[in-house]
This record gives structure tokens, C-alpha cells and sequence, in this order.
């Protein structure tokens, strides 16, 4: 009884002196502050923009409804001023041109990657140890960049992607399935792009059950193929890159590095002979804890999803050339 209240107390305590830090105040970045609010693991939050009255402003109006959100979290918005980001637990970058109907999230990289540089060298300037979570696409080579230019630990930067895909696929099989998403169980690894990624239709179950028992083969596939081009059903529909889920995934793992829940998550990680490669980082499941990544988790493939592995990490791995052909890293 005593040490069930002492845990709960030191959780309480965790929770109260916990700082995040959200770079971006667009729709994905109010979005992933929403969620936190919801989620209700930190004490601050700092929403910082380049434009003028944004983060103010979106951080004025969700603080308006802290009281219904049942949270005491404080939430500071700020127009390029990197000190009030000081001393934060995890940042969470989500800057950069979004990607617009047509665009491939490759095409954003020369853009996007001068963004990505300056904004992890100015949070790590205040915040030297934080953990580093990074949506901007494209992902896994931002990633990339975040590690190398600012020559940080392996496990003080992780991508978002997995996370997110495998919400998509989770979504997808429980319209399959017409059963709860809550029920599903599944995951995404590979790179965070419409033709790289790799649902892991054999691993998926519902409620313990392999969905390969459930769903025919041209069932299973079509799901695997709508997941693949998840995002970019949303980008046609909404004429921008999705928020919503983006915003959860990463306010989730977030949570996760806070309050140290050990989870296995699938998000991108820094390869170093992890599934055959090195010098690479791409989403595999992993442990997300008060380190960040704390560990792969290698899982048992089968040939062919091996080779479907090998081909994601070479298109990956020559989307990250790029940075170093350009000099970016």
C-alpha cells in the first residue's frame, strides 16, 4: 500500500517537472500539443513558430481550454526565441514545407533539410541532452541529418514514422475487419514512404488471432496497399499532408520518453548491424523509454520480407546520399 503511493507520488512528480518543447505551430505541430493536453504527462509545453502570433496565439486558445481538458500543463508560445525552449525533456520538430498533392515526401528534401539543420542546432544549443523526435519529412533522412550534424548519441534521435504507419495500417485492417481499432494489433517498418514501407501483414492479429485467418489473400493485400499510400490519400483529400494522427503518434511517443513506459514502438532508429545494415537510419520496433530508443527488437522475417527490407533500406539509404552529395551533412 505504502510503495503503491510512493510510486504513484514519484509518477506525479515525473509528470510535473516534465518540459516539452514543439518546433512548428502548424497543423501538425497545435495538433501534437492538443494531444499532449489530452494525454496530460508534462508540465510545460513550448509551442515556438518563425511566423508572428501563431504559436501565441494557438497556445492563448488551448490554454483557454486547459480547464476542460482537466490539465494543469502550461503551454508558452513564442516566435523564434530557441532560450524558452531551455532545459526541455523531448523536442519535437516538426518544421518544414509540407508536402502538397503530387509531391513525393522525397522531393522535399533540399528544402526541408536546411530547416531540419538550423532548428536541432538552436534547441540543442538550450537543451544540449533532450530527445530528439522528428516528423518533418521526408523522415527517415531527416532523421539522418539530426543525428550526424549535430553528432549526437544514436539513441537521442528517433523519427516518427512507424508510429504513424502503423496507425494507418491498424485503421485499415479494422475496416477490414469491421472490428475495434483498439482490438488490433500490428506494425510498419522500412521507410517512412508510399513505395518503402512494409506493413507486416503476417505479424497483425486481431485480439490474438492472425488476420491472415480472418481476411483472404486479396483481402490482406489490398490493405497492405492502401497503408502504403496512406498518406497520400490524405494529401489528395485534404490538399496537405495529415495532422491529426501525425500530431498523436508523436505526442505518444513523447509520453512514452517521459514517463519512461518502456514501450515497443516502431519508429526510426539508427542502424548498426540491426537487420543486416549499418549506417542507416529507418523504422524498426524498438523500446521507447526515458533514453529514447533504448533498444532494436529484432524481429524472426521470413525471406520474403527480408528482402522487402533490403530493398527499403537501399531506397532509403540513397535518399540520405542526397545530404552528403549536397554537402548537407
Amino acid at each position: 500500500m505504502v510503495l503503491t503511493f510512493i510510486f504513484a507520488e514519484a509518477k506525479l512528480i515525473k509528470k510535473i517537472m516534465a518540459k516539452v518543447s514543439v518546433i512548428g505551430a502548424g497543423n501538425v505541430g497545435a495538433s501534437c500539443v492538443e494531444a499532449m493536453l489530452h494525454l496530460n504527462f508534462c508540465s510545460e509545453i513550448v509551442l515556438l513558430d518563425i511566423k508572428e502570433g501563431i504559436s501565441e496565439g494557438k497556445a492563448m486558445d488551448m490554454m483557454q481550454a486547459a480547464k476542460q481538458y482537466g490539465t494543469n500543463t502550461k503551454i508558452i508560445g513564442v516566435t523564434n526565441d530557441y532560450s524558452k525552449t531551455a532545459d526541455s525533456d523531448v523536442v519535437i520538430v516538426t518544421s518544414g514545407v509540407p508536402r502538397k498533392p503530387g509531391m513525393t515526401r522525397e522531393e522535399l528534401i533540399g528544402v526541408n533539410s536546411k530547416i531540419v539543420a538550423s532548428v536541432t542546432e538552436s534547441v540543442l544549443k538550450y537543451s544540449p541532452k533532450a530527445i530528439i523526435i522528428v516528423i518533418a519529412n521526408p523522415m527517415d533522412p531527416m532523421t539522418y541529418l539530426a543525428l550526424k550534424k549535430n553528432n549526437l548519441p544514436k539513441h537521442q534521435v528517433v523519427g516518427m514514422g512507424g508510429q504513424l504507419d502503423s496507425s494507418r495500417f491498424t485503421y485499415y485492417l479494422s475496416q477490414a475487419l469491421n472490428v475495434p481499432v483498439s482490438d488490433i494489433e500490428c506494425m510498419v517498418i522500412g521507410g517512412h514512404g508510399d513505395k518503402t514501407m512494409i506493413p507486416l501483414i503476417r505479424f497483425a492479429a486481431y485480439k490474438g488471432i492472425p488476420v491472415t485467418k480472418l481476411l483472404s489473400k486479396e483481402e490482406c493485400d489490398k490493405v497492405v496497399a492502401d497503408t502504403m499510400v496512406g498518406g497520400a490519400t490524405l494529401t489528395k483529400l485534404l490538399g496537405t499532408s495529415a495532422w491529426y494522427a501525425p500530431g498523436m503518434s508523436a505526442a505518444t511517443m513523447a509520453k512514452s520518453i517521459i514517463m519512461d513506459e518502456k514501450k515497443m514502438i516502431p519508429c526510426c532508429c539508427y542502424l548498426e548491424g540491426e537487420y543486416g545494415e549499418n549506417d542507416l537510419s529507418i523504422g524498426v520496433p524498438a523500446i521507447v523509454g526515458k533514453g529514447g530508443w533504448e533498444r532494436v527488437i529484432e524481429l524472426e522475417l521470413n525471406d520474403e520480407e527480408k528482402a522487402l527490407f533490403k530493398a527499403s533500406a537501399d531506397a532509403t539509404r540513397a535518399t540520405a546520399n542526397v545530404l552528403k552529395e549536397q554537402n548537407l551533412i
